[in-house]
This record gives structure tokens, C-alpha cells and sequence, in this order.
């Protein structure tokens, strides 16, 4: 009995050593077992490898690939606001890292993956999602992550328009002109694209006409005259000298 407890003892320390990965280093190895965890979706288990890594070894050439593993791990587990607080942390301390167009397009999609089905819940997200998007197009234009970063812009700057109209519409109904000047004139410097300009223009001339603010008219006509449709340039001019009598 006694010699069979040691057999089994060995057979089990030997499958151990086996099925571990091999490495030239200890620091190595861990890196390679959390991968392996990792793809299982053993989260608890890889990000205990990558805390072990990272505690024992922590000028190994792995610590910093343990590093942007555990922020992967956060984003696997839809942790997305901790995950794109890691990303941003390793950003800030390895900004040289080869992996930096990854690193900005994670922090990205985790602001991405916040953003609310609906525009009236808060949309912070979008605008951070935004904000790194953009970068990685200036800074990394050539880069594989770019590839649906377009089609996300436009799905938050949607929600953002989306919100403000809701917002400056509702203070126009409710006659706050000075709010919703305020709200409009907004979108005229924020958003580019030409219907939307249209639209905030011409709700500006129609508070300047009834403010009678000629001042409010003439300013936002001889700037923005040109957005106006053939269908709509009419009515525009219609109110704008509507305006001026006043």
C-alpha cells in the first residue's frame, strides 16, 4: 500500500510538470499557463498566474505583457469601465509599447460597449469613445483596429445629436429661447453634418425673429446660408428678412 501512495504521488507530479507550458523562464511559463486559462475563460485562475507574474518577477520582460493580459481579462469579463480604466493606466506608464494601437482601440471599444441603448441615459461613454477612436485614426492611420472604428463614430455622434435636439427642442417648446439659442448654437459648432446645421440654423433664425434679435439673424444667415436645401432656402430667407423688419 505504502509503494503504491508513492507511485501515485509521482505519476501526479510528473503529469503536473508535464502539462505545464514550456518556457525558459518560471516568469515565462506563468505568462503561457494564463494564456491558456485565458482562452478556457478560467479568468480567476489566469489573472492569478498574471498576479503571480507580475509580484515575482517583476522586471521579467513578461510583467509588461501581464500587465495589458489583465486588462484583456476585465474587457473578457465585461468589466468594461475597470478594463478601460487598465488600458488607460497602461497607456500612461509603457507609452512607447509596440501594442499601443491595441492598447487605444481597447480603451475605445470599452468606452464603447458603456454607451446606452437610448439617448436619454448618460452619454459620456460616447464622447470618450469618440475622443479615442479619433486617436487611434491621427496617430496609427494604418492600423488593423481601424477597421469599424468609423461605423461606432457615427452610432455615438447619432445618440449625441440625438440628445441635444431632444434637449433644445424641448426648451423651444417651452419658449426658454435663451437655453435653447444656446443648446443650437451648440450643435452648429459641434456638428459638421449639413442637415443637422440646417436644422439648428434655422431654429436659431426663428428664435432670432422672435427674440428680435436681428443681430442673432444676420450672424447665423451670412455664415451658415449655405447649408440650406433647395426645398428649405425659401422658407430660410423668408425668415431671416422676416427678422431684419422687425
Amino acid at each position: 500500500m505504502r509503494q503504491f501512495q508513492i507511485l501515485l504521488f509521482i505519476l501526479v507530479f510528473t503529469s503536473c510538470a508535464v502539462d505545464r507550458p514550456v518556457g525558459k523562464t518560471e516568469a515565462e511559463v506563468l505568462f503561457k499557463e494564463s494564456q491558456e486559462l485565458m482562452a478556457d475563460k478560467r479568468y480567476i485562475l489566469a489573472t492569478e498566474k498574471l498576479n503571480t507574474l507580475r509580484s515575482q518577477y517583476p522586471y521579467s520582460y513578461f510583467a509588461t505583457s501581464a500587465e495589458l493580459a489583465q486588462a484583456d481579462i476585465l474587457f473578457m469579463q465585461e468589466s468594461y469601465e475597470e478594463a478601460a480604466a487598465a488600458y488607460i493606466l497602461f497607456k500612461d506608464f509603457h507609452p512607447k509599447n509596440k501594442k499601443m494601437d491595441y492598447v487605444i482601440w481597447k480603451i475605445a471599444d470599452s468606452y464603447y460597449n458603456q454607451v446606452p441603448s437610448t439617448f436619454d441615459r448618460d452619454l459620456a461613454p460616447a464622447i470618450k469613445a469618440i475622443k479615442y477612436y479619433n486617436e487611434l485614426r491621427s496617430l496609427y492611420p494604418n492600423s488593423s483596429y481601424l477597421k469599424d472604428a468609423s461605423t461606432k463614430i457615427k452610432k455615438c455622434n447619432e445618440m449625441l445629436i440625438a440628445k441635444e435636439k431632444y434637449i433644445a427642442d424641448f426648451y423651444y417648446r417651452t419658449e426658454d429661447f435663451d437655453s435653447a439659442k444656446f443648446r443650437y448654437t451648440n450643435m452648429v459648432s459641434v456638428f459638421h453634418q449639413k442637415e443637422i446645421r440646417e436644422m439648428a440654423v434655422t431654429r436659431l433664425l426663428e428664435i432670432g425673429l422672435k427674440t428680435n434679435d436681428d443681430k442673432l439673424c444676420r450672424k447665423y444667415y451670412s455664415q451658415y446660408k449655405s447649408v440650406f436645401s433647395k426645398e428649405n432656402k425659401k422658407s430660410a430667407e423668408k425668415t431671416y428678412f422676416k427678422c431684419l423688419k422687425k
